[in-house]
């Protein structure tokens, strides 16, 4: 169940990045990230209150509002990257977040199986090799670097997510998506700007909002259920979802390195799924 759910929200949080990508180009990241966020916390808190799960422990809040504000840092940098780059490289550049989560469940003594050790490690050298034709120099080093900034802080996130969601899975997204949202809230208050956000945005920012807080929910569950350095690495396959996406909608140019790259990785996810 576990590898099931966490597979689900990679396919959700690919849809979603991509979305979030596609409105980037057009409006600020952070205009996006809060106009989308909103619906996002109106969709987690609708859904805890119909589980009956909404309920105050302090370990979960800690946890959710650290996670929020790592995450939020992330979503800026890894939709500006999408915005000024192609969502072919930025993605995949992003997925190496899976490796903080999965260092941090090895040191506390998790212990996968040997075909979930040999999945994790290429499921990763698949993500990389996704992002391969772009890190040669021939392109503009900012979103590359903005990336692997995402990868980073969600990386973070993804771990205090996972705390959180050891406890009430739901609840915990509740308070990331309400920390965000009041973060950005302050932030349009003192700029007294939208970010350019009109009415007819609010279609997409809802889709982007849902699918987002979706695939949060089941990853926390799924880590919840079964090892996070297994989960994290099944949860961040998201960028195959976003570079077909972005190859098929967008019609981004994928190289043959690409095809072997995504071909590696859904090779890493049937060991760990044999493991």
């Amino acid at each position: 169940m576990p590898i099931i759910l966490a597979l689900l929200s990679s396919v959700i949080w690919g849809l979603s990045d991509f979305l979030g990508g596609t409105l980037s180009k057009r409006r600020k990241a952070i205009a996006v990230i809060g106009g989308s966020q909103s619906f996002g916390l109106l969709f987690v808190s609708f859904l805890a209150l119909a589980l009956g799960v909404w309920t105050w422990d302090t370990t979960v809040w800690i946890n959710g509002v650290i996670a929020g504000a790592m995450g939020l840092l992330g979503l800026v940098g890894f939709y500006t990257a999408l915005a000024t780059g192609q969502m072919g490289i930025v993605a995949p550049i992003s997925s190496l977040s899976a490796v903080v989560p999965v260092t941090i469940g090895l040191v506390q003594g998790e212990r996968p199986g040997s075909f979930q050790i040999a999945g994790i490690a290429v499921a990763l050298i698949g993500v990389i090799l996704a992002s391969g034709p772009e890190l040669n120099g021939k392109v503009d080093s900012r979103p590359v670097f903005l990336a692997l900034f995402a990868a980073l802080t969600f990386g973070f996130c993804v771990y205090f997510m996972a705390k959180g969601g050891q406890i009430n899975p739901t609840m915990t997204i509740a308070a990331m998506r309400a920390t965000q949202v009041a973060i950005v809230l302050v932030l349009a208050l003192v700029l007294r700007s939208l970010g350019g956000l009109v009415k007819k945005d609010l279609p997409l920012l809802a889709s982007i909002g849902m699918t987002d807080a979706g695939a949060n929910v089941l990853f926390a569950f799924a880590a919840s259920l079964g090892l996070l350095s297994v989960v994290a690495v099944l949860g961040s396959l998201y960028p195959i979802v976003t570079v077909l996406l972005a190859w098929w909608i967008h019609k981004e140019r994928l190289m043959p390195v690409q095809y072997i790259g995504i071909a590696v990785t859904f090779s890493g996810v049937a060991l760990i799924s044999l493991g």
